[in-house]
């Protein structure tokens, strides 16, 4: 065996050992949450919870009524169609229809939305040629802070719970200390998980299919576009995203 050979199966055994220790630590925080609504709920005593997706087990859950999510993506000016987007029904004998190949547009915004069960708090977008850092974030969280101060006061006195990803940004020494300043709680979140972080398997599918085909001629439309388009989603759509979680 060569040491290329050696090499190659230490790598493979530690990405196992990477993948297994992601599986333990998703199903370990998993138990904690679900431990946390029980506790919510008076049922310390259950030993697990049914729940169908979307149902209304979360109603009166003091978890998911505190909880605020948040999260960045990155919107293109021009975003073409997918294929899928794009189909058209049509008789066998209809002529092929021709389409012109469109690319996505490289001026793009990176947006970063905070929203509750009640819709958005907070809509970010970080102004082109800048980059995200904790700076920025705890920037961000400022006027987010001040944004729940309007629209979901309670939600100060209650205790704001925050649901984000463990990019470096949010788990930055910088951003950690900010929020111990304001004691705002921190729902675990296992790493590369975006299928248990409502803006990736809830809301930003959505956008991006609503913005399919569209294009802008300055940064100020798509962000007008966008405004427009969280503004008009009914408030069932954010509280199913967020009782989502109890059943992932």
């Amino acid at each position: 065996m060569t040491l290329w050979d050696i090499g190659r199966c230490l790598q493979d055994g530690f990405q196992k050992l990477l993948m297994e220790d992601h599986k333990l630590q998703r199903v370990e925080i998993s138990q904690r949450l679900l431990q946390r609504c029980q506790q919510d709920n008076g049922d310390e005593d259950r030993t697990h919870i049914d729940v169908e997706p979307g149902g209304d087990f979360q109603a009166n859950n003091n978890l998911f009524d505190n909880l605020i999510t948040g999260d960045e993506t990155w919107v293109h000016l021009n975003t073409p169609e997918t294929k899928r987007d794009s189909m058209t029904w049509k008789h066998p004998s209809s002529p092929v229809t021709k389409k012109f190949k469109v690319q996505r547009s490289a001026a793009k915004v990176m947006a970063t939305v905070f929203w509750d069960a009640k819709g958005v708090i907070l809509l970010d977008i970080l102004p082109q040629g800048q980059c995200i850092n904790a700076a920025r974030y705890c920037s961000i969280l400022d006027r987010l802070k001040e944004a729940i101060r309007r629209k979901r006061p309670v939600l100060l006195r209650r205790g704001v719970v925050l649901q984000h990803d463990n990019a470096t940004p949010h788990s930055a020494n910088l951003t950690q200390q900010w929020l111990q300043r304001y004691g705002w709680e921190i729902l675990p979140h296992p790493a590369h998980s975006p299928d248990l972080a409502p803006s990736d398997f809830h809301l930003f599918g959505p956008l991006k299919h609503h913005l399919g085909g569209m294009a802008y001629e300055t940064e100020d439309d798509l962000i007008s576009e966008l405004r427009n388009w969280f503004d008009n989603l009914d408030v069932d759509f954010f509280r199913v995203g967020i009782n989502s979680l109890l059943s992932r």
